[in-house]
């Protein structure tokens, strides 16, 4: 537990008294603007300056279908994406966000009341806690209450990866969804890497290996996960290429449910069509990079997706037809098809 509360306390120093923006930043993990969604970046504006300088995400975690719905951030810090998903779920939803880090929680903060006004709300719906990702129990997060998990960027801080993961299992409702971008390596890192407090840091010496992401969520029940997107990570100087030598890093967005799903693909015959109901997504969806949906389009899915879509708050959006009477082995997965061509058969 010494080296947990080292490693946290090395992260608290960094991004509370070494970063004062994003700007110090030395490598290319922080997800641009123009990366973001084309719906998201008019809601950007109207968050406040000081927020976003100090902004230090990889990604894009905001997933579509959140109105009226309980989300938790994970490593919030100054409450980006927190506002974000709060114009989102409305005023019926909620949004938790969740940072050990005081400096950042204090920015966060004081602009709440500033927000709530320019949303029209009348009332918050934000909630900023300070706590631990390891222990959502000790930072008031209930059993089975939260609808979606997201976080951009900091799981990858956490010392104990399995811990915070079960504790995000154990706070998901079922059929909820943890959506979230984050750092990976193509090998496991050796340990100086992993203790190197600038590593750490620029969120390189904790990326998660993907192969041993891939057992640890096995592990937990998580069958199948998805990846949305994901882009190389280069590093901004000479002094940290040396540091980091052959390895190689991805920031990946990567989303899974709280469902009983299968560890292969399997083939039930089940079609689905997306209504094109969702906000923002009038002619397709997009699960994951091998599945998009084109608004009443039929396309042919394994038994896996068909509960993604079925059994999660995104069922309103699509019609399955299907069961799970006859069994027609494993789903023919293969890459996604070019455009124009069919997309039925798209690999899980």
């Amino acid at each position: 537990m010494a080296t947990d509360t080292t490693t946290h306390r090395d992260v608290q120093d960094y991004y509370g008294k070494v970063l004062a923006t994003k700007a110090d930043l030395q490598t290319t993990a922080c997800c641009p603007t123009e990366a973001m969604p084309a719906h998201l970046k008019p809601l950007l504006a109207n968050i406040e300056d000081e927020i976003h300088e100090r902004f230090y995400g990889c990604g894009s975690p905001i997933p579509d279908g959140l109105e009226g719905c309980t989300v938790l951030d994970l490593g919030c810090g100054t409450g980006r994406d927190v506002y974000l998903a709060a114009q989102l779920v409305g005023e019926s939803g909620r949004v938790i966000g969740l940072d050990m880090t005081a400096e950042q929680l204090a920015v966060a903060r004081k602009y709440e009341e500033a927000h709530q006004s320019r949303f029209g709300f009348a009332r918050s719906n934000v909630d900023f806690r300070q706590g631990y990702m390891e222990d959502l129990a000790g930072a008031g997060i209930e059993p089975g209450s939260v609808d979606v998990v997201i976080s951009n960027c900091v799981l990858n801080l956490a010392p104990d990866k399995e811990r915070v993961f079960a504790e995000i299992m154990r706070a998901l409702k079922p059929g909820g969804e943890v959506y979230f971008a984050d750092v990976f390596a193509d090998r496991r890192l050796p340990q100086w890497m992993k203790t190197d407090p600038v590593l750490v840091g620029e969120c390189l010496g904790g990326a998660m290996y993907t192969e041993d992401f891939r057992r640890m969520l096995a592990k937990l029940g998580v069958a199948d996960y998805r990846i949305v997107a994901s882009s190389p990570i280069l590093p901004q100087n000479d002094a940290l290429e040396a540091k980091i030598g052959n390895a190689r890093f991805l920031s990946m967005t990567v989303r899974f449910f709280k469902l009983d799903v299968e560890d292969r693909c399997e083939d039930y015959g089940e079609v689905a069509w997306y209504k094109g109901t969702l906000p923002h997504a009038p002619h397709r969806f997009v699960l994951d990079d091998h599945h998009t949906f084109v608004t009443g389009k039929p396309m042919t899915i394994c038994s896996n997706t068909a509960d993604m879509l079925g059994a999660t708050r995104f069922a309103p959006h699509f019609r399955i037809e299907g069961d799970r009477e006859t069994h027609y082995g494993l789903f023919d997965c293969g890459p996604e098809p070019a455009a124009g061509d069919d997309p039925s058969g798209a690999c899980c």
